[in-house]
């Protein structure tokens, strides 16, 4: 009897909430494999997927302070150091204090890393295009659009 219960509680929640088949693992599935084919074609050029989202901050606004990059990617100030840490080691960035405020640690990009944005969009573009092959259009913004309702629903 108790097992009939069981199985008759589990039957009424589909498939859709079970794991391979739940919308968040599917989504975490998505992210990882989209993670992991983005950081192999970054890593050609010594960077990472959060190295690109810094420097898309930067090539909007160069020059800002450490802590303004830190609040557009929502990150804490010991995981943004390393990754400045690194990506100044590697020539892509420099570090300088403000002028008016000594406290206020400014990045901007070098050379190398204002050349990286005629380079990297490409690659984007090309793992964007292959990540979509077969969804229309119409598909894939309103994706887009569920997917920040349920990230602004749950935030």
């Amino acid at each position: 009897m108790k097992s009939n219960s069981i199985e008759s509680a589990s039957s009424t929640l589909g498939k859709e909430f079970r794991a391979p088949y739940s919308m968040g693992y599917r989504i975490k599935l998505l992210s990882q494999l989209l993670y992991r084919k983005f950081s192999d074609r970054l890593e050609p050029f010594g960077l990472t997927p959060f190295h690109w989202l810094v420097l898309c901050c930067l090539w909007q606004e160069d020059g800002l302070p450490t802590s303004a990059i830190g609040e557009k990617l929502q990150q804490v100030g010991g995981t943004l150091t390393g990754v400045l840490d690194r990506m100044e080691e590697r020539g892509f960035v420099r570090r300088e204090r403000d002028p008016i405020d000594r406290r206020i640690c400014r990045i901007w990009l070098t050379d190398a890393g204002l050349e990286l944005e005629h380079i990297l969009p490409q690659v984007t573009a090309d793992l964007h295009a292959e990540t979509w092959v077969g969804v229309p259009e119409g598909d894939r913004e309103q994706f887009s659009r569920s997917l920040d309702r349920a990230i602004a629903n749950l935030s």
